[in-house]
């Protein structure tokens, strides 16, 4: 048996009314979920418990079974997901960061991407960063685009940030990191030093020669570093010691990335995957079906509706759901029709990204898993109100991977 999970990151979402009532997901052309949903069983998934951060660490944990909250001891913790993609080998005393670089304005979060800044720009930029810090206790080493790990030698990570795609539009300065109720007393001396480091990093990013010709082209300058979910090294048991099955993840994020390697899986890298709308679709759809000749699980992550939901561009939402439905999943569900496999489907977000908020939101998600061989339940389409009256329900916890890989 083979199983595919298709993720596409944020794309659920609320009721609009320039949609008369609808969601992206009512209005957009998707036949390949349709099907999925049509032919197999259908729910909804609470991802992200009440009394967790609404992330994209806790959600895609969520969706494949771990308890974020165990793993993190309370916190984001992508920063430690991030590092592990990365290839950096952490220490047990290491606190890993999520970094982003971003642009401020007139003291506001103007971009929490600075303008999905390009590789060879951050690279540039992070670079400079690590000779200006390195006299600090911490390292920088440089992901994709605006994404980047901050490690610290030491220190506590039970401390409470601010993810900065929440919080556009807000004064920087209000944002401070802080120690967490749960902190120990070196959660003070922590939080001291990442907000020096962040205000540090505006004095020599502000006029960096990067940012002066972005400036000059438009562009929105990268003049703040942003540490964000903390963590520590985190022990989980493999998808392979769960479940039996071995497993791939193929996405251009490095959180998912990291949760991989974490849970035993194997990432695969697609040339011209992006995150963004522009990613290579159909690389990642004929990676998928090159991956499942070794593996039985492949786990493929689309960013492109989050960002969509991030910008608050929905016309971008809607077209990205449709580039991820016409040119991904309808392909991969050819191609293991060629193959002759039997294959479990399943298609969901990790959480929702509202387009009227800018932001995660903790709403449950809506599932489909089609099972071969096996009849499905009523529903028709796949979308945040039909799915309602499915035979899945309201699933929380493990409740959907192991309905995913039929386990009691």
């Amino acid at each position: 048996m083979k199983y595919v999970i298709f993720l596409g990151d944020g794309m659920a979402d609320n009721p609009l009314a320039e949609l008369g009532g609808k969601t992206p997901l009512m209005v957009a052309q998707k036949p390949g979920m349709d099907w999925i949903a049509r032919e197999g069983c259908a729910g909804l998934f609470q991802t992200i418990a009440p009394d967790m951060m609404t992330g994209s660490a806790t959600a895609n944990l969520s969706v494949l079974g771990y308890d974020a909250k165990a793993i993190f001891h309370g916190t984001e913790g992508r920063g430690v997901l991030e590092a592990a993609s990365l290839g950096i080998d952490l220490d047990k005393n290491d606190v890993a960061l999520r970094v982003n670089l971003i642009s401020v304005y007139d003291e506001k979060i103007r971009s929490h991407s600075a303008g999905h800044i390009s590789n060879e720009e951050a690279h540039t930029l992070i670079q400079a960063a690590g000779e200006h810090f390195r006299s600090w206790p911490l390292r920088i080493y440089p992901g994709l685009s605006y994404r980047h790990v901050l490690i610290l030698t030491g220190g506590e990570f039970r401390l409470e940030s601010f993810p900065p795609h929440d919080y556009v539009g807000t004064p920087w300065r209000d944002l401070a990191i802080r120690p967490a109720e749960s902190s120990s007393p070196a959660g003070k001396e922590t939080a001291d030093l990442l907000n020096r480091f962040v205000k540090e990093s505006q004095k020599f990013l502000e006029n960096h020669p990067i940012n002066v010709r972005r400036r000059d082209l438009g562009k929105q300058p990268a003049n703040l570093l942003w540490p964000w979910a903390p963590g520590k090294k985190p022990e989980m048991q493999t998808i392979e010691e769960r479940f039996g099955v071995k497993g791939a993840a193929i996405t251009a994020v490095d959180l998912i990335k990291g949760l991989a390697i974490y849970a035993g899986m194997k990432p695969i890298n697609v040339a011209g995957a992006t995150g963004l709308y522009d990613t290579n679709y159909e690389g990642k759809a004929d990676a998928a079906i090159a991956a499942l000749e070794e593996v039985d699980f492949v786990y493929i992550h689309v960013e492109a509706t989050d960002e969509a939901g991030h910008e608050k561009n929905l016309q971008l939402k809607i077209r990205c759901i449709e580039y991820l439905d016409r040119r991904l999943i309808q392909r991969v569900i050819e191609g293991v029709r060629k193959k002759g496999w039997d294959c479990v489907f399943a298609v969901l977000p990790d959480h929702t990204t509202p387009i009227a908020i800018g932001n995660h939101g903790r709403e449950p998600v809506p599932v489909a898993i089609r099972f071969p061989h096996l009849t499905g339940d009523a529903v028709e389409r796949y979308d945040e109100e039909s799915v309602k009256s499915g035979s899945l329900g309201l699933m929380t916890g493990s409740q959907f991977i192991n309905a995913f890989f039929q386990k009691k």
